[in-house]
C-alpha cells in the first residue's frame, strides 16, 4: 500500500503547479498568441488541473471547482463571441461571489471560512467572524481593482495585473491576517 496515496495530500510544489499552472500558461500563451488562444488554453489547462487533482487526492476542493466553473462559463463566452470582456469580468465575478458567499454565510449564522479551515486554525467565534469580514472586504476590493484595471488600461496591463498583481496581493493579505489569527487563537488542548 502506498502511504503517499493514503495521505491524500499533494506535495507543495505540485499543488502550486496544479493550482496556478493554468494561470501561468495563460500568461505565456497570451504573449505569443493573444487573448482568445490564451483563454482557450486557460480552460483546457484548468480542466487538466482538476483532473490531476482528482487523480492524486481523489477530491477537488470547493474553491478551485467553483473558480473552474466560472472560467469555463466566461472563457467559453470569450472564445465563442470573440469578446475579451467576458474573461476580463471573470475575476470581478469570482471575487464578488466569494464575498457574497462569505457574507451570506454570516447572515445565516454559518461561517464558510470556519467550515473550510477549521482543521488548520483553531479560532474563537469572534476570530472567525473578524477573519471572514476581512476577507469579504478584500474580495470586494479585488473586484473593484479588477474593474478599474480592465476598464481603464490595455489588455496587456490587465493580463499582467491578473497574473502578477492578484496572486501577490492575495498572499500579502493572507500574511497580514497573522496578528488576527494570533489574537483569537484558542489554546491547543492536544498534548
Amino acid at each position: 500500500m502506498n502511504d503517499k496515496n493514503d495521505a491524500r495530500e499533494m506535495q507543495p510544489g505540485l499543488k502550486f503547479m496544479v493550482e496556478f499552472g493554468p494561470l501561468l500558461i495563460f500568461f505565456a500563451v497570451y504573449y505569443f498568441q493573444g487573448i482568445f488562444a490564451a483563454t482557450s488554453v486557460f480552460m483546457a489547462t484548468t480542466a487538466v488541473s482538476l483532473t490531476v487533482s482528482w487523480y492524486l487526492v481523489r477530491r477537488i476542493a470547493p474553491m478551485p471547482l467553483f473558480t473552474a466553473i466560472i472560467i469555463f462559463i466566461f472563457g467559453g463566452l470569450t472564445v465563442w463571441l470573440q469578446d475579451e470582456t467576458f474573461i476580463k469580468l471573470k475575476p470581478t465575478i469570482v471575487n464578488l461571489l466569494f464575498a457574497g458567499l462569505l457574507g451570506g454565510g454570516l447572515m445565516f449564522g454559518r461561517n464558510p471560512l470556519k467550515m473550510l479551515f477549521a482543521a488548520a486554525f483553531n479560532l474563537t467565534d469572534e476570530g472567525w467572524r473578524r477573519l471572514t469580514l476581512h476577507w469579504i472586504l478584500f474580495f470586494i476590493a479585488m473586484a473593484i481593482g479588477n474593474e478599474f484595471v480592465w476598464r481603464n488600461f490595455s489588455t496587456d496591463l490587465w493580463v499582467n495585473y491578473k497574473v502578477f498583481g492578484i496572486l501577490p496581493l492575495t498572499i500579502l493579505f493572507a500574511i497580514a491576517q497573522t496578528p488576527l489569527l494570533s489574537k483569537y487563537q484558542l489554546p491547543d488542548l492536544k498534548k
